[in-house]
């Protein structure tokens, strides 16, 4: 197994890195691994790892768009008064306890 390798940071990248990883929600150390895996890592044959790839990339064969009138008639028209059916739900939750 090979030793761990030490990395020494200027004191404006090691508070930078401690800055986005605590925006992050993570460890500076994760956040630094994270990024050095993306740069320097090769995609593995499943499109997986960095090599600059994105969420979307990777999702692309599995995410798309339909329309709604396909399945309901008339259309659901989910995107409409999405606001005003939130608070609504919201409301309802209240009333029956389990907000």
């Amino acid at each position: 197994m090979e030793e761990p390798v030490t990395i020494v940071l200027t004191p404006e990248l090691e508070r930078a890195l401690a800055e986005a990883a605590q925006r992050r929600g993570t460890t500076p150390e994760l956040l630094a691994l994270d990024y050095l895996r993306q740069r320097l890592l090769p995609a593995d044959a499943t499109g997986a790892s960095g090599g600059g790839a994105t969420l979307a990339d990777f999702l692309a064969g599995h995410v798309g768009v339909l329309a709604s009138s396909e399945h309901v008639a008339g259309g659901a028209n989910l995107s409409e008064e999405s606001g005003r059916r939130f608070g609504a739900g919201m409301v309802k939750r209240r009333e029956h306890g389990r907000l």
